[in-house]
């Protein structure tokens, strides 16, 4: 009979073959059985670990502390004695239609009302030119109210002939720029 190799979490001799004596459907059962064993016996250290966590937590708190921990466990259980999870999933619809009509709500909002889409552009047009010439004629009535610059002081212009010289000026600049385009050319 082959023997089975020793593992780590297997002493020598408690293998299921050597229980049953065979390599069969009942060792394979005792397998199962001794894993589904494993698993329990985790579930239940576990278990108590955390009740003597608990326990020690309430042996070193102080009555009130004790207190409110029960008063909140039993708050809790009320708050969940008749929440089941079909309920919580129809909440949770409620919720999602009220912000969709919420949505629509605020759309509809802030969309701009444009009242007259249907009207004529030529009336549009003949509308703004008489806005237009209205504005003009009270512009044109209010001309001389409009408050006045102040007057520009012109040069004084001398009133008498001006001496004979100053047109050899004139033939001087002009003979420059003759020969300004000759020297250009």
């Amino acid at each position: 009979m082959p023997q089975e190799k020793e593992g780590p979490g297997r002493e020598a001799g408690t293998s299921a073959c050597d229980i049953h004596g065979v390599a069969g459907p009942a060792a394979l059962q005792a397998v199962r059985r001794q894993k589904r064993l494993e698993q329990h016996l985790a579930q239940t250290d576990g278990t108590l670990f955390t009740l003597e966590f608990q326990r020690e937590a309430i042996k070193n708190a102080t009555s009130t502390e004790v207190l409110q921990t029960m008063l909140a466990v039993h708050g809790m259980r009320k708050v969940y004695q008749d929440m089941y999870i079909d309920k919580v999933d129809e909440l949770v619809s409620d919720i999602t239609e009220q912000q969709e009509v919420a949505q629509q709500i605020s759309d509809a909002i802030s969309q701009p009302v444009c009242f007259g889409d249907d009207l004529d552009e030529d009336e549009l047009s003949e509308e703004l030119k008489e806005l237009e010439q209205e504005k003009l004629a009270r512009e044109l009535l209010y001309v001389g109210h409009k408050e006045e610059e102040p007057p520009v002081k012109l040069a004084h212009v001398p009133s008498a002939q001006l001496p004979a010289g100053s047109a050899p000026e004139v033939d001087e600049d002009n003979e420059a720029l003759k020969q300004l385009a000759v020297w250009v050319s």
